[in-house]
């Protein structure tokens, strides 16, 4: 059994989650044994798709004519794309229709989570489909707690001794929170702030750009980083918060969880089944409940959850994406 993995545009979303689930797709593969290319004119007997540009569709289409498998992995759905970039409110209808067309060359379909799974299972043509849920998946040899990288993160970042630092993770779409990132950071003063991540701000919505654009003594906007400056920031700061609007699963939080970090999500469905306020994380529901947690978590209030956290990542770790991502390949060449 040999795999093409295929994504399309791979150096435009590879500083993306996407760019990082890919990366985490080679090492599982790698860890449990499963051969697979990069190179479409090597031989293989399932082609497994990440992305939903055209070129992905006609590669899928040929794919299929030449008697190939097709796996077809839905990182997206309208729900995450609608609080994303300009115009992508009035065009989610179009974007939608364009994914089933995509996805419904899969003769099976993967995506990231249950939610994303019921998602799904709901568009039309797509409900006939297999659909697995697998985890993205996090590198727990990477993201674990190491106090020495902490102290490196906060030296960089001028953070002194006893100050208190808050951060964010993900691109300036409007979807990702960054909005009520910068509210909070207006709201206290007494605590630094430090976004991660960047995407060009021509097309970002205005909300966006007017926050990035917030001067403030207690905001930075780091802009991209490597994966290691996450794993420092994540060790070194005193709370991560993720105030996103929709995800189809949300990396940041589970490799924030491997790290032990103490950290707050916004309370939206993805995570009801994932994450349990005040056992492993804690949850807010608008700007003035993540104002109230952020305070007692920081001044101590509320109990330490990020043990039992950690827990939860373990749970998604590569080697077991490999070991799920290898049954439904088998189960997919049974099916020829």
């Amino acid at each position: 059994m040999k795999v093409f993995l295929y994504t399309e545009a791979l150096k435009a979303v590879g500083k993306s989650g996407l760019g990082k689930a890919i990366e985490h797709q080679k090492e599982a593969l790698t860890k449990v044994g499963v051969d697979y290319t990069l190179n479409g004119k090597d031989d293989y007997d399932i082609i497994h798709i990440n992305f939903y540009l055209p070129k992905s569709y006609f590669v899928a289409k040929k794919a299929k004519r030449k008697g190939k498998k097709v796996v077809y992995h839905a990182h997206s759905t309208e729900e995450d794309y609608i609080n994303g970039f300009i115009l992508s409110r009035q065009t989610s209808k179009l974007f939608k229709w364009w994914l089933i067309k995509c996805y419904r060359l899969g003769d099976v379909i993967v995506t990231p989570t249950e939610y994303s799974k019921k998602i799904l299972s709901g568009y039309p043509h797509l409900n006939e489909k297999k659909i697995y849920a697998i985890s993205n998946g996090i590198n727990l040899d990477l993201f674990k707690r190491n106090e020495k990288l902490g102290i490196e993160f906060r030296k960089k970042y001028n953070i002194k001794e006893k100050e208190k630092v808050i951060i964010g993770i993900g691109l300036y779409i409007e979807r990702k929170g960054i909005v009520d990132f910068v509210e909070l950071a207006k709201r206290m003063p007494e605590y630094k702030f430090i976004w991660f991540g960047y995407s060009p701000l021509s097309v970002a919505t205005k909300k966006v750009r007017d926050a990035v654009n917030t001067k403030l003594d207690n905001l930075v906007f780091a802009g991209y980083v490597a994966q290691e400056e996450i794993h420092k920031a994540l060790c070194g700061c005193d709370l991560y918060v993720f105030p996103t609007l929709e995800e189809t699963e949300g990396i940041p939080i589970i490799e924030a969880l491997a790290c032990k970090t103490k950290a707050i999500v916004r309370d939206i469905p993805i995570f009801e089944d994932f994450l349990t306020d005040g056992v492993d994380c804690y949850k807010a529901k608008d700007v003035d409940e993540f104002e109230e947690k952020i305070k007692k978590i920081l001044n101590g209030e509320l109990k330490d959850v990020s043990e039992a956290g950690y827990h939860l990542a373990e749970e998604r770790s590569i080697e077991s994406v490999g070991k799920k991502l290898k049954e439904v390949y088998e189960e997919v060449l049974k099916n020829i």
